[in-house]
């Protein structure tokens, strides 16, 4: 059944989702601040400074009007990084009239509250102006979806016929959904593994192959199953799509922001040059201090966390830093028993 469905947020994924319903034979609004990328949207049908070379659906609107974007949707998808979250949200909530069902896809913890996507959206967004809350999330890049690769993620709420309405929002012959009940579970993975993509592109920088990266990764997935566990998360969720499936894609392509943010931390740039180089948000950089904040408060011992912590807001030489880590006491490896 087609559906109207409203965007917030034209970056690269944002623009890439709308692209998947369009084709799906939705009707999509895509709301943005920046009246320049509006205008060449519904102009050129391109949105060259995050997906050159992309040609989209001519019947993607773009409008520079939250009201205008969000009237009478059936649902809203949140695409925005997750800094301006809230903001987004309070202005949606301001101008929501109806109920619809609200998706993100966005992936990170807020500063300060430490607090994951979908609390906010709750907390922002009345009862009376919102169906239900569905997180999306999986091992996906924007630029792969829009040139029809085949990808799979989840779909996850507490409402699974809510989850279920998204998977049939989008499912088609190259993008898959699959449906998932915990929320804590999936938005923690995809909000840590872009803190282990930053250890992993510093791997790869430094000059260290596929041993370091194999090691990076499977204990890194030990670290985020340690916090999202402490935090209500089923252990299992971390062997899935938004656990172990998103921390290698995001740990092993260059599409990955996190990790070419890493890689130039490791060939001995500093933060500041990392950031401007990037041009684009690098969630994991935020996400970072956020995790090893909520660790402490949680006594979860993080220590790649904790040591990429150090050489992003305390400046320890991250050749120092590798070999600290491997120089720590010995530990068991498992950590779970599943009965």
């Amino acid at each position: 059944m087609k559906q109207k469905i409203a965007v917030l947020g034209p970056g690269s994924w944002g623009t890439a989702l709308a692209q998947v319903l369009s084709e799906n034979g939705h009707e999509v609004r895509i709301w943005g601040n920046n009246p320049a990328q509006i205008d060449e949207i519904n102009t050129y049908h391109t949105n060259r400074h995050y997906l050159p070379d992309v040609k989209l659906p001519e019947n993607i609107v773009a409008v520079k009007d939250i009201n205008e974007a969000i009237q009478d949707c059936d649902a809203v998808l949140f695409v925005v990084p997750t800094k301006a979250m809230r903001s987004v949200a309070q202005e949606f909530a301001k101008n929501v009239k109806h109920q619809p069902v609200i998706i993100h896809a966005s992936k990170g913890l807020e500063q300060e509250s430490h607090k994951r996507i979908s609390e906010i959206l709750i907390e922002e967004i009345p009862a009376e102006n919102r169906k239900a809350v569905v997180v999306l999330s999986g091992p996906s890049h924007a630029e792969e979806v829009v040139r029809h690769d085949i990808t799979t993620i989840t779909a996850a709420s507490l409402d699974q016929s809510a989850a279920q309405y998204v998977q049939d929002l989008f499912m088609n012959d190259y993008f898959r959904i699959y449906t998932n009940d915990d929320v804590i579970g999936v938005e923690t993975g995809a909000a840590l593994k872009n803190i282990i993509a930053i250890g992993a592109g510093a791997i790869h920088g430094l000059g260290y192959g596929d041993d370091a990266k194999a090691a990076i990764m499977t204990r890194g997935l030990a670290e985020i199953s340690r916090l999202g566990v402490a935090m209500g998360a089923n252990p299992l969720t971390f062997i899935g799509l938004s656990g172990v499936g998103d921390l290698i894609v995001t740990c092993t392509s260059v599409h990955s922001r996190n990790w070419r943010a890493g890689n130039l931390l490791g060939k001995g740039h500093s933060l500041d040059e990392v950031l401007d180089n990037m041009g684009m948000i690098v969630e994991g950089v935020a996400t970072t201090k956020a995790a090893m904040e909520l660790a402490q408060t949680l006594k979860i011992e993080m220590p790649i966390t904790e040591t990429i912590y150090n050489v992003l807001y305390d400046n320890k030489p991250i050749k120092e830093a590798a070999r600290d880590i491997m120089l720590r006491d010995g530990r068991k490896e498992n950590e779970f028993t599943l009965k």
